[in-house]
């Protein structure tokens, strides 16, 4: 496994058995708020993985033992001016924006707090795995303000318009078993095993076609929103892109020869 550090606040580190990294918030001192320093970091990490075509999966993790991530640094926003926070604001949406834009499939694995964009940082991964400890919750109308990093488009998408509504006009939090019956999160764990399980269930992910899973993941993102006929021209677009690729040759052949996939990638 190799590392390499991104700003003092967001570790990245290459799984090279599985193709798969792992973004790592790393401001223990903090809880892993958003300060614009990290919300730099975590861009430039996403720039550097989108990149490299060795990376199948990304698994967006925690250093802290308490929490995933509790939101926006609020002690830094304490001291802004109106200025200062018109110029943060495009540093901070970039990160929730690349970390949701990354072309390979996403994982979150969390624990403890995930409160606000912490929250929202997760939202913007494919799949959530929670242990027990988590408390999800996105409480920003307390503080007089707004989900900012996609909430309101991305939790309605997960739960649907009208609990959506309900759970960020009231900004409560909701503890791990509520959150995975109301679909908040997608896997529930023991406390404890939220890395550990992100991380087999994209080892899993990793081993079908890079250049499958980047198209699926296309197709699923842009399609939705779309009425059915326009949406199928989405899908469409993107078996283009796959069915002449040498990552479907070899599924073929493997298939065909009983054997296990090499995927080329390309």
């Amino acid at each position: 496994m190799s590392e390499e550090r991104f700003g003092e606040f967001v570790l990245v580190r290459r799984h090279e058995e599985g193709h798969v990294a792992e973004l790592a918030l790393d401001r223990p001192k903090a809880m892993n708020a958003v300060s614009t320093e990290m919300a730099r970091s975590v861009s430039a990490a996403c720039a550097a993985l989108a990149a490299d075509r060795e990376v199948r999966v990304v698994v967006l993790t925690s250093t802290h033992e308490r929490a995933f991530c509790v939101g926006a640094d609020l002690k830094e926003r304490n001291s802004f001016t109106d200025a200062d926070l018109r110029r943060q604001r495009p540093v901070t949406r970039g990160a929730y924006t690349d970390v949701l834009e990354l072309p390979m499939p996403t994982v979150a694995a969390v624990h403890g707090f995930a409160l606000g964009g912490g929250f929202e940082l997760a939202l913007s991964c494919d799949l959530i795995v929670a242990d027990a400890t988590a408390v999800v919750g996105l409480p920003e109308v307390s503080v007089g303000v707004i989900p900012g990093g996609g909430g309101t488009q991305l939790l309605p998408r997960r739960v649907g318009a009208a609990r959506a509504a309900e759970l960020i006009f009231t900004a409560r939090r909701l503890e791990a078993p509520e959150a995975r019956e109301l679909g908040l999160v997608d896997h529930l764990v023991d406390a404890g095993r939220d890395r550990e399980e992100a991380l087999a269930l994209a080892a899993r992910i990793a081993g079908n076609s890079p250049v499958g899973l980047r198209a699926a993941k296309r197709a699923l993102r842009l399609g939705q929103g779309l009425d059915l006929r326009a949406g199928l021209e989405v899908e469409d677009a993107a078996w283009r892109t796959v069915a002449f690729s040498g990552d479907r040759a070899e599924g073929v052949a493997a298939f065909n020869e009983k054997r296990k996939p090499q995927w080329p990638g390309e």
